[in-house]
């Protein structure tokens, strides 16, 4: 199903990180209605102003720690009483976190568990039910290569990213038999260069611009399958990963 993003209002979660902006400025110059919701106020509103310049027909600011303990279903239902109808919820927000710390200290590691699958699978389930209730939306969720195989390296954050994208093949495979105006979609990324992983030395040909991922993304909200690699050579580098045998892949250091 192919799904017009011109005239069409999504809720941006997370809207001050690097894809996520890159994204909304596509989705803007398509003139575009956007919510963005994020904890920093003062970066909203100058990612707004920026979008408003670009061709939004509309921007507006909801400043909320998305991590946090709150009833989302009450703030996408406000959302949509004073911005209208919602036509689309876009999941950016999460935490990269730091493995090694992870491994002894049991608070470092139930945030990462805790920003990148429970708040995100409780903002999923609210935003699906108020897409069921129009019957009609996409909801996608950036997830990550991580979760398909764990590594040493990430295996916390990788296995975070694993429970987002059964959740939302779930869902999925929920709407498929239920309408085909519901479409869950949920984005598998590779090494992105974003403020996420600042911290990383970058280079070679695996890394991607935010931009590179957010034309994928566009083209996702409007059709597509539900699992979505970006960029697209992830999909067979990964598979790769998968199929190599455990004695072979305990050798390599990922």
């Amino acid at each position: 199903m192919t799904q017009d993003t011109s005239s069409k209002h999504y809720v941006i979660l997370g809207g001050t990180s690097g894809v996520a902006v890159a994204t909304a400025r596509r989705l803007a110059a398509k003139g575009s209605k956007l919510t963005l919701v994020a904890r920093n106020g003062a970066a909203l509103q100058e990612v707004a102003d920026d979008l408003k310049v670009r061709g939004a027909a509309a921007v507006s600011c909801v400043v909320k720690d998305l991590a946090a303990e709150q009833d989302q279903s009450a703030i996408l239902n406000e959302i949509k009483s004073s911005a209208g109808d919602i036509d689309g919820v876009l999941i950016f927000y999460g935490i990269l976190g730091d493995q090694e710390r992870a491994e002894s200290d049991m608070s470092h590691a139930r945030d990462i568990l805790h920003v990148n699958f429970t708040s995100v699978a409780e903002w999923v389930l609210a935003s699906s039910q108020v897409l069921e209730e129009k019957g009609e939306g996409v909801l996608l969720a950036v997830s990550s290569v991580a979760g398909d195989r764990g590594r040493r390296s990430n295996f916390v954050y990788g296995a975070a990213k694993a429970g987002q994208s059964v959740l939302m093949q779930g869902l999925a495979h929920k709407w498929a038999a239920k309408s085909k105006k519901l479409r869950a979609v949920n984005m598998k990324l590779g090494f992105v260069d974003s403020p996420m992983t600042a911290h990383i030395e970058k280079g070679g040909p695996l890394w991607a611009q935010p931009d590179d991922v957010a034309k994928v993304i566009e083209k996702a909200l409007e059709k597509g399958g539900p699992n979505v690699y970006a960029p697209w050579f992830w999909r067979w580098i990964l598979l790769a990963i998968r199929v190599t045998p455990a004695f072979v892949f305990n050798k390599v250091n990922l």
